[in-house]
């Protein structure tokens, strides 16, 4: 098993701790995606892909809108919390496990709109890797469809290798819960450490070990020119209000 699949199964009943309140945050993404898809173009009968759904952020919020959603992920974990979670929220979404490095060994179906959000990208740890996965991911989009990801600003983030992100402090009507990340850096890539303290009922810490390499804007732009995109844009967080910077690339 992977340092992915270990960390996000083991995140995964936590994960919506890291959200004040996650079904919010599912409806607000939504909504946000789905301007992204009617002003390139599409309607709520587009076919969504989300490649790496972790425990559902996205693709729950989407198919809340309508839209027809299949969604994969590596973590078997994460798609079991992400089931019961769709079950919860009274949306039909067809699941299966997946790497999207590979897709086309689990789906046949090419989809209008591919989507993979939440900095799930940079798990690539080599230039290779990220190559491999742009080429899989490219292969399940129609021609015309478009394919939308979020990473961290890490052309900024470069320039200072911080050592840890800013904590979030989550305020409740029962305590409070603060999560933060230390960084450890080796060239591009670092060792992360997630940390989620809990002090709502009883004061729980808990802790996750994950890596990731900095992709930069301008290799991913290539990677999506060279594998059969005609158009990339980004959007940046002052123009979206999302915490990350947006690609949205067109097929052929």
């Amino acid at each position: 098993m992977s340092i992915t699949q270990t960390f996000y199964n083991n995140l995964a009943t936590q994960y919506d701790k890291l959200f004040h309140d996650w079904k919010a945050a599912t409806q607000e993404q939504a909504e946000l995606l789905d301007e992204i898809f009617r002003n390139n173009g599409f309607d709520r009968t587009a076919h969504i892909l989300d490649c790496a759904c972790g425990i559902g952020t996205q693709a729950i919020g989407i198919a809340a809108l309508g839209y027809n959603v299949t969604a994969s992920d590596l973590s078997d974990g994460a798609l079991m919390e992400a089931e019961k979670r769709a079950k919860e929220n009274n949306v039909k979404i067809c699941f299966k496990q997946a790497d999207f490095c590979a897709l086309s060994d689990a789906f046949t179906e090419k989809y209008d709109i591919v989507i993979a959000m939440d900095n799930a990208l940079p798990h690539m740890l080599s230039g290779s890797d990220l190559e491999n996965a742009i080429k899989s991911i490219a292969n399940q989009i129609k021609g015309n469809g478009i394919f939308v990801a979020s990473i961290r600003d890490y052309d900024s983030l470069l320039m200072e290798k911080p050592p840890y992100s800013p904590p979030y402090i989550h305020t409740t009507d029962k305590g409070q819960r603060v999560s933060f990340q230390t960084w450890v850096w080796k060239d591009d890539n670092y060792k992360l450490t997630q940390y989620i303290i809990d002090d709502e009922e009883t004061l729980q810490v808990s802790k996750f070990e994950c890596e990731y390499r900095a992709t930069r804007r301008a290799e991913l732009t290539e990677l999506l020119l060279a594998y059969g995109c005609s158009n990339v844009e980004w959007k940046l967080p002052e123009e979206t209000g999302f915490y990350q910077p947006i690609v949205v690339a067109r097929k052929g």
